[in-house]
């Protein structure tokens, strides 16, 4: 690993009113380790997991390929703050890597394009082709078969969200593989039984507070799905 621990730090919170600071589970939750090259974060929507990924990227001087901010009628100041109470431990010296979330990715894609006008080799760090050119899933495919074969930390953000069932297998097999490789090290916000049922990976658990470790099987993600599977019917009834 190259990442080997996060802590929080709450007793310097600037203010225990305003998200992120007011969930409980950043309250909480004093360090996570990482144990494994493969690690997940799973738990409901609004549970704080994309919010963390992103904190430890930004600490980590990892850049999110951004292109602005959109405006909104109420901002909150403290949105953006948590990086600034996050601190890392490396196993040796910080590595290089990349962030990875949909919607960001869309804008990569498109910057990479720009810089390949005037310099066609860059496309042949990400399989040669366009991103644009391709759908949402094969270039994202594309951009983690490239990408992934380098040494660093890799942080995905629900990487799921435009990928097939089967593409998330291939997903899965490319972790899987990568990881035993010793180089690549990822921390992965997922809703997917799918990947999280990566070999050997630690998943951790937004849903209680403070976060935790859980097994495979016990991930309420993996509970749903397979009560669903074995009566989808039982479902379409009112709660």
């Amino acid at each position: 690993m190259h990442l080997t621990r996060i802590c929080l730090h709450p007793d310097r919170y600037p203010t225990r009113s305003h998200y992120p600071f007011n969930l409980s589970i950043f309250q909480e939750t004093v360090s996570l380790d990482f144990d494994s090259p493969v690690t997940f974060f799973v738990g409901e929507n609004g549970t704080g997991k994309s919010t963390l990924l992103e904190a430890i990227t930004r600490k980590c001087s990892i850049h999110i390929w951004e292109q602005g901010r959109s405006r909104r009628p109420v901002r909150n100041p403290f949105e953006r703050r948590l990086p600034a109470y996050v601190s890392v431990e490396w196993f040796e010296a910080p590595v290089p890597g990349s962030f990875f979330g949909s919607a960001v990715f869309r804008d990569f894609a498109r910057l990479l394009d720009q810089w390949a006008v005037e310099d066609p080799g860059q496309l042949a760090l990400f399989g040669g082709k366009s991103l644009t050119a391709q759908s949402h899933g094969q270039s994202i495919m594309s951009f983690f078969r490239s990408r992934y074969r380098l040494k660093g930390l890799y942080l995905m953000d629900e990487p799921e969200t435009a990928l097939s069932p089967k593409t998330q297998l291939e997903l899965l097999r490319l972790l899987s593989r990568l990881s035993g490789q010793g180089h690549a090290q990822f921390i992965i916000a997922s809703h997917s039984p799918i990947l999280t049922a990566c070999p050997g990976a630690v998943i951790y658990s937004f849903d209680s507070s403070p976060i935790r470790a859980v097994a495979y099987p016990k991930t309420e993600h993996y509970r749903l799905y397979r009560r669903f599977m074995s009566d989808p019917s039982a479902f379409l009834k009112d709660a």
